[in-house]
């Protein structure tokens, strides 16, 4: 991986775990997620024009089928996500679900991409893991504990995550799709998605837009910005790579959740923060 992948998937690191924050914060449902979608539809709009008429991308029906799968991945992870975090802690849902997503991914690819990573990062990909695990904390007290219900969405919400990475790789470098454009066409399909919904449910889209304005602003600006860099370093740089390196979001979760939720448990974050950093340089250099 070079070190201009790396700046993009940290970068997306941080805005992952910001848009994570102010989605916690306003659990807001259904609703929430179709005005975010709606928003970030119009907001990037002039960008996708742009792609589309001075790139001219090559779109034919194959290429539009697969932004629809993808699409629909990430449709059932945002409804799946605010679900968990309507449930159960961001330092519970969090770390769960983007833990998950390296080591699936780093599956998928070594099976249906053809990836061979080196042993240093699949070594980093180990620690990366096992540092998000051990930040989370004992799984088995969270279960004994009653909080078996959230533990499940957050799983759910890790192979969605792992899946539709390794499909959206497929579709930027494989089929030359660019970021921007899938990026967009999630927004817009969550939109069309859940349009019956929000008619049938007017109310409460009028009652989420007053009370989580700001909240679903946020949401709708960062949230596809940060996978619009994730896109963009994976179009040039290996999906098994790609993946672990942006879990580095977790520590700004972890910091987050600290600060501004007042989770704590600081000497578990900071034994997994250490893991993870050796993690995330085993993988830099590999």
């Amino acid at each position: 991986m070079t070190w201009a992948a790396a700046g993009l998937v940290l970068t997306a690191a941080f805005l992952n775990a910001s848009w994570n924050l102010l989605m916690k914060r306003a659990c807001g449902g259904t609703a929430f997620v179709w005005l975010v979608g709606l928003l970030s539809t119009v907001f990037y709009l002039p960008v996708a024009a742009w792609v589309v008429i001075f790139q001219r991308p090559d779109i034919g029906p194959a290429e539009v089928g697969l932004l629809a799968v993808s699409s629909t991945f990430h449709v059932a992870y945002y409804l799946l996500l605010d679900r968990g975090y309507r449930v159960g802690d961001l330092s519970l849902i969090y770390p769960l679900v983007r833990g998950m997503g390296p080591l699936l991914c780093t599956l998928f690819a070594m099976i249906a991409l053809g990836e061979r990573p080196s042993a240093v990062a699949l070594l980093g990909t180990i620690l990366v893991a096992g540092g998000i695990v051990f930040i989370a904390g004992n799984t088995l007290a969270w279960v004994r504990g009653g909080a078996l219900k959230p533990l499940l969405f957050a799983l759910a919400c890790g192979v969605l995550v792992g899946t539709y990475t390794v499909w959206d790789k497929a579709v930027v470098s494989i089929y030359l799709v660019p970021p921007l454009l899938l990026a967009w066409f999630s927004e817009f399909w969550r939109s069309v998605v859940l349009s019956p919904y929000a008619i049938r449910n007017w109310l409460q889209i009028k009652e989420q837009w007053a009370k989580n304005r700001k909240e679903i602003i946020g949401v709708a600006l960062l949230c596809p910005l940060g996978y619009i860099l994730i896109l963009t370093a994976m179009s040039f740089s290996p999906v098994s790579y790609v993946a672990p390196l942006r879990e580095f979001s977790i520590l700004i979760g972890a910091v987050m959740g600290a600060r501004l939720l007042s989770e704590g448990n600081a000497k578990v974050r900071i034994a997994g923060a250490g893991a993870m950093v050796i993690g995330l340089a085993a993988l830099t250099v590999g």
